[in-house]
């Protein structure tokens, strides 16, 4: 209560200021020191006092600031901790401020081994790292100069307007012309390659790659433009900012993050042609640009009224991504993501226009909601709706009753109060009629037919089996028939497999690689094709399932795999490199080199996916853990990425329950540094 009480007396102040003091630009010039992991520089705001207020704020976390200045003139001011507070000099009208600030950031602007640093204000605060605003309802037209390495790029919201070099120093000049919330403030270095293409209305599109990823830059942005074109169509409203700029970086949080103008996202998305497959960028890309309509241009005033960004943006991506892929696609993808919200309703029972709402709500069940709406009242007049709502409310922000009240405005019978106090103000999940909607595709219907068909005996159902896998229809109809045929005589089944197999979809091939338990050897020859599917999840699976299944035929396996790495968590390579310690196809000199190329990826010299899929495997390995790994262990418990982070401690725990390893890890202790020794000496005295 009492955490409560101090959010909602944050909350209110700051909506005080807001309604006192309005600011209108900011320009900053700094430099960032990869070194000292530290971020300095001046920084300019002009602001509006609109009535008399005893002290203003910019949030500022644990910096120090000097030459204060007010209308040019120094001024005292006071340093929380948390805000630069200003308490003299400025007057009714317009006023300028000005200052010189230091921070060491903890968080939100991030410092990886030197190869890049990134920003991440959502959730955490751009005032981590530049004087601003953690109030959403505070908008500013941000202009930044930063000066860094003219070896390496700088990129930031905006047009690059002017970059100079000045003793091996570059300053980059970055200009926006319309205002945004300061947790939409971004700044990435690094080493990048960049394309840039036009979409259909002429706007830019900036499309940025590491120098060792070139040959997966296709891939990766495949249908990109595809994706501006459509969403600038469906939306109806012209996309809101003059450039529009995507940079994957490495071990970001999040999967993307909607800068304005200027999208950050995971270096996991940044497949070739074969990764494209198992996991590609596309959903992500159009969700993250979708955010510049919903989130970027028009905010939520609070936590309440989050769905109006992230819901809208997982419908519209889905959309875009029905224009890709289909209608069928489309519709499996709302199908699924209704079933998590049926099952995660039985125990999260806070709905959707709530703060603390999970995620799921936030997203997929706001997606629902606007897919209900557009049925009821068709596309035509939800596109209009969304016009005059975003039309009416840019650059400002908005709650859940603005947009409804667009609704109603140009659908009359539509009822604004039901829908909201159903899909919004209920945890329930409707599942009845979200399958009515579903039901009316001929390929949804398809599919419940063929999930009833469980009820059913394999002999009854195996005319029906094999005509559906000879169809066309999408692939999830044939891997429910393969899920089906989990538990049926092989014999029985073998020619069905066959069938399903001979579709030469990666889903459905890699559904039957999956499933199957034990190979018999009459299957072996045509299991073995599995390892040259265009799937590396797919070669995984087979590659395990074959080295455990036939060891005389071990060798044979692993000198087709020895030069696979797979996607970026490289997954598939250090799979192989287990395997290469779990056969007597290599001498133990060959063991050993592969056993060492399986530590260095524990090290931080990788990225957090690669380091915990090594952990793994080097501690399924043969050789016996060195230092080295438990070393990296302990390193990787002070992540900035907390899902490593988590993996680590957890892992080291558990090796702790072992008197050996207990007695490993409190030896090592005096050869760690000071950070590492202090997170394991806490985990040492944990109970």
């Amino acid at each position: 209560m009492r955490l409560l009480l101090f959010l909602f007396l944050s909350f209110i102040s700051f909506a005080q200021q807001t309604s006192k003091v309005d600011f209108k630009t900011a320009k900053g010039n700094i430099t960032v020191d990869v070194n000292k992991k530290k971020v300095f520089g001046t920084v300019n705001y002009v602001f509006e006092v609109k009535e008399s207020t005893d002290t203003i704020k910019i949030d500022a976390q644990k910096m120090t600031f000097s030459e204060v200045k007010i209308n040019k003139k120094s001024v005292k001011f006071s340093n929380s901790g948390k805000t630069l507070n200003l308490f003299e000099g400025f007057k009714k009208g317009k006023n300028t401020v000005t200052f010189y600030y230091e921070a060491f950031p903890k968080q939100t602007m991030y410092f990886v081994d030197k190869r890049q640093v990134w920003t991440q204000g959502q959730g955490k605060y751009t005032s981590h790292w530049f004087p601003s605003f953690d109030d959403v309802n505070e908008k500013v037209i941000f202009n930044m100069t930063v000066s860094f390495d003219e070896n390496y790029n700088v990129i930031a919201n905006g047009f690059l307007k002017n970059s100079y070099v000045k003793d091996h120093q570059k300053k980059w000049y970055y200009e926006m012309k319309k205002p945004m919330s300061s947790y939409l403030l971004a700044l990435v270095i690094g080493d990048f390659y960049n394309k840039i293409i036009a979409s259909k209305s002429g706007i830019p599109l900036q499309f940025f790659i590491q120098p060792k990823d070139t040959a997966k830059f296709e891939p990766t942005y495949r249908h990109s433009k595809q994706i501006f074109d459509y969403l600038e169509k469906e939306i109806g409203f012209n996309y809101p900012w003059k450039l529009y700029k995507q940079i994957p970086v490495e071990d970001f949080l999040y999967a993307g993050m909607e800068n304005t103008t200027c999208t950050i996202f995971a270096q996991d998305f940044v497949v070739d042609e074969i990764g494209f497959n198992d996991r590609n960028y596309i959903n992500v890309n159009a969700h993250e640009l979708a955010h510049q309509w919903f989130g970027d241009l028009v905010t939520a005033k609070s936590g309440k009224h989050h769905w109006l960004q992230e819901g809208f943006a997982t419908y519209y991506a889905l959309l875009a991504e029905k224009e890709i892929f289909g209608e069928d696609y489309f519709n499996h993808q709302l199908y699924r993501n209704s079933l998590q919200l049926r099952n995660a309703s039985k125990t999260d029972t806070i709905p959707v226009m709530n703060e603390k709402a999970s995620s799921l709500s936030f997203y997929q069940k706001g997606a629902w909601a606007l897919h209900f709406m557009r049925e009821k009242i068709g596309a035509k007049l939800f596109q209009k709706a969304v016009q005059n709502y975003l039309k009416k409310y840019q650059f400002k922000n908005v709650e859940t009753s603005d947009f409804l009240a667009e609704v109603k405005n140009v659908a009359h019978n539509f009822d604004t109060v039901a829908f909201q106090k159903m899909w919004l103000e209920d945890y329930h999940f409707p599942t009845d009629i979200a399958n009515e909607i579903l039901r009316k595709s001929t390929f949804m219907q398809t599919l419940f037919d063929v999930q009833q068909l469980r009820k059913k005996t394999f002999a009854e159902n195996k005319d029906k089996f094999s005509e559906l896998l000879k169809s066309d229809l999408f692939y999830p109809i044939k891997t429910e028939i393969i899920y089906q045929l989990k538990d049926v005589n092989f014999a029985d089944k073998k020619e069905l497999l066959e069938l399903a197999m001979q579709t030469n979809d990666v889903k459905v091939r890699q559904s039957v690689a999956e499933f199957i338990d034990e190979i018999l050897l009459e299957f072996k020859t045509k299991y073995e094709t599995f390892l040259d599917d265009k799937s590396y999840e797919t070669r995984e699976i087979a590659l395990i399932k074959l080295f455990n299944a036939f060891p005389e035929s071990q060798a044979i396996y692993l000198e087709k795999a020895k030069n696979w790495y797979g996607n970026n968590d490289l997954g598939l390579r250090t799979t192989f490199l287990l395997l290469s310690q779990m056969t007597d196809t290599f001498d133990e000199n060959q063991k050993q080199n592969y056993f060492s190329e399986l530590v260095d990826y524990t090290s931080s010299n990788y990225e957090s996916s690669v380091r915990q899929n090594a952990f793994n495997a080097a501690f399924q390995a043969k050789q016996p853990i060195d230092d080295v790994v438990l070393k990296n262990l302990v390193n990787a418990t002070s992540h900035h990425k907390w899902q490593l982070t988590k993996f680590a401690r957890d892992y080291i725990r558990n090796l702790l329950k072992t008197p050996l390893y207990r007695e490993k890890f409190e030896n090592l202790l005096s050869d760690l540094p000071e950070n590492d020794k202090n997170q394991l000496q806490k985990l040492l005295n944990e109970k």
